[in-house]
Formats: structure tokens, C-alpha cells, sequence
């Protein structure tokens, strides 16, 4: 069979092989029914003419110029070619181009309740204006798998990695504030998203995380968690956001707000330990531009290495086999 195969090489540019070489076994399965099943009997008794010696001649040269078994046999040996399948390298084609595996982490602690941001005219609450502006971030993310964890006092999955970005979207819109609790467990949603990527393609592991406030609760410390992913080759962006002067009166007038500090240094000092960016918003248009630079930071698509496909060619055998079953019918029925 190698010696098949280097031989269609050289004459066929591009052949790639058989897919199914085994079929080849059944080249001799003609000979084989000829040698086992008996000679088939005539059915009436044969005509004896008083002169046959003589159109013995006759008859055999007639017969001579006939191709006799030689279509049949060509016929079959392309049959057994078209069972084979044989293939063809196509042309060099750009595979389907990689995008990022990516977990958007969303603080749901009691704190993202206040109302210290504006979006357009209207004062609205931090998670309010977060979700505005993820919202325009997945519309940046064709392509990306993409997650959604919540974190409050303990972190949930609510959406696992997935290329239908409406469903993240649906699953983030129905999030409240308080929903997971009132503190923050910072290190458990890192340890959660590190569990949820590790399975991953390395290089493509993200994870985006949203915070207003300091790790409150959970098992795991921040930068523990920072340290897992680390080893998993998860990079972690965070962004720290929140108004620092507080929130709004009834009439917009800015007031000074209780809400806790932002750990600035934990967020910083995680991102930098998993080769992430650290970010600070201090309102909705700071964010946007934060989710825009995000989107320069990780782009979609990933360079992938052309390939050949390879194709099918056992259509043109088998167009051969039947176009000399076709020429080969009025000769048998000719000397039948």
C-alpha cells in the first residue's frame, strides 16, 4: 500500500491518502466468487449442428476484438478505490480564529446599593451603572465565551462560560444588590473563576473582576486566591469602583456617604501578581472607558496556524467505475 501511495503521489499533486485503506481487501473478492460458486449450467439442452467444426473460426474471431473481462475487472478495481476514499490536501485555510475564555466577577455586597452615580441625566445606584456598562462590553465580545459570577458574602456562578452573550446579558439584568450577601468575599469569587478556567486553552484564561469595597468574608485571602491564579495562568483584571465623595441627595446635591473604602492596594497588587491591569472608576463614563481599554487589552481573536483540509475524492472513481459499467452493457448484452 505504500508503494500505492507513493505512486498516486507522484502522479496526483495533493493526494493525502486513503481514509478507508482496508477496503482495498475486497479487490479480490471477484476471484474468489468465480473459484468457490460453480460454473452456472444452461437450462436447455445445447444445439448440435452437423458443420459446428467449421463456425468455430468464425465465432472466435468475432469474439476476439470484444474486451472480455478487462471493463468489468477495471470497473471493480475503481469501485474498491471509491471504498477507500481516497483525499486531497485543499488549499491553506485559516482555521476558525481562538477567542478568550473570560469570567466577568460582579460585586453584589450591600454597598454597590448606593446611589452615587449618574448615567445621562438620571442618579442611579453602582450596580445599576456597572451593569450599563458590561452591558456595552459584551456587545464588544463576538466570539469570547463568556461567564458571569456574582460575589457577595459568598460567590456564585450564575452564568457558565457560553458564546450566547444575550443569556449573560438576561442573567446580569436580573442581579440586586444584597443578592449574595451583604459583605464582599473577594477571595472566594477569585478562587471560584480560578476553578471554573483552569480546564481552559492557556493564554485565553480572564477574568474580569468588579469590586466597590474590601474583602469582609469568606475562606480564602485575595491575594492567596491571586497566588492560585498565578499557577493556573489566569490573569486577573480588577477595578475598583465607586464615587469617593458618597452619594446623592433627593435634589442631585452630592453628600458625603458612609460607605467602606475601597482596598485600592489588595485589587492593585492582585492584578499585577496575575499580569492583569488595575483600574479605578469614580463614575458610569470612567467605567466605559475602562471596559473600552479592557477590550484593546484582550482582544478577540487569537493568530492560528493555517491548515489544509483535506477532501473528498472518491465521487471521481466512482463516476469512472459507472461510465464503464455504462459502455460495458451493450457488449454483454451483444454477446449474450
Amino acid at each position: 500500500m505504500s508503494v500505492l501511495h507513493a505512486w498516486l503521489e507522484t502522479l496526483w499533486p495533493g493526494f493525502a491518502g486513503f481514509a478507508w485503506p482496508w477496503a482495498w481487501a475486497l479487490l479480490p473478492l471477484p476471484l474468489l466468487v468465480r473459484w468457490l460458486l460453480p460454473p452456472r449450467q444452461p437450462a436447455s439442452p445445447a444445439l448440435r449442428l452437423p458443420h459446428g467444426a467449421a463456425l468455430v473460426p468464425v465465432l472466435a474471431a468475432r469474439a476476439a476484438p470484444r474486451l472480455g473481462w478487462l471493463l468489468p475487472a477495471l470497473a471493480w478495481l475503481l469501485l474498491c478505490a471509491a471504498a477507500a476514499r481516497p483525499q486531497q490536501l485543499g488549499e491553506a485555510q485559516a482555521p476558525p480564529r481562538q477567542a478568550r475564555q473570560m469570567l466577568l466577577a460582579v460585586d453584589l455586597s450591600g454597598s454597590m446599593a448606593e446611589t452615587d452615580m449618574r448615567l445621562g441625566l438620571d442618579v442611579v445606584d453602582r450596580l445599576t451603572a456597572a451593569k450599563a456598562g458590561i452591558a456595552d462590553f459584551l456587545d464588544r465580545r463576538a466570539g469570547d465565551r463568556v461567564g458571569l459570577l456574582v460575589f457577595g458574602q459568598r460567590a456564585y456562578m450564575l452564568a457558565p462560560l457560553t458564546l450566547d452573550r444575550e443569556t449573560v446579558r438576561q442573567q446580569l439584568r436580573d442581579t440586586t444588590a444584597g443578592l449574595a450577601g451583604r459583605e464582599t468575599a473577594l477571595g472566594d469569587a477569585i478562587g471560584l473563576a480560578v476553578k471554573r478556567l483552569r480546564e481552559q486553552p492557556p493564554g485565553q484564561r480572564v477574568l474580569v473582576l468588579l469590586t466597590d469595597g474590601v474583602n469582609t468574608a469568606g475562606v480564602l485571602e485575595p491575594l492567596k486566591a491571586a497566588e492560585l491564579a498565578r499557577e493556573e495562568g489566569v490573569r486577573v483584571h480588577t477595578i475598583a469602583f465607586g464615587s469617593a465623595g458618597g452619594g446623592f441627595s433627593l435634589f442631585g446635591v452630592p453628600v458625603q456617604g458612609g460607605g467602606a473604602e475601597i482596598d485600592e492596594d489588595t485589587l492593585a497588587r492582585v492584578a499585577a501578581m496575575t499580569g492583569g491591569r488595575f483600574f479605578r472608576a469614580r463614575d458610569a463614563q470612567e467605567l466605559a472607558g475602562i471596559y473600552a481599554e479592557l477590550d484593546r487589552l484582550e482582544p478577540v481573536d487569537v493568530a492560528a496556524a493555517p491548515a489544509r483540509p483535506r477532501l473528498e475524492r472518491y465521487p471521481w472513481p466512482l463516476a469512472a467505475a459507472l461510465l464503464l459499467a455504462l459502455l460495458g452493457w451493450p457488449l454483454h448484452r451483444r454477446g449474450a
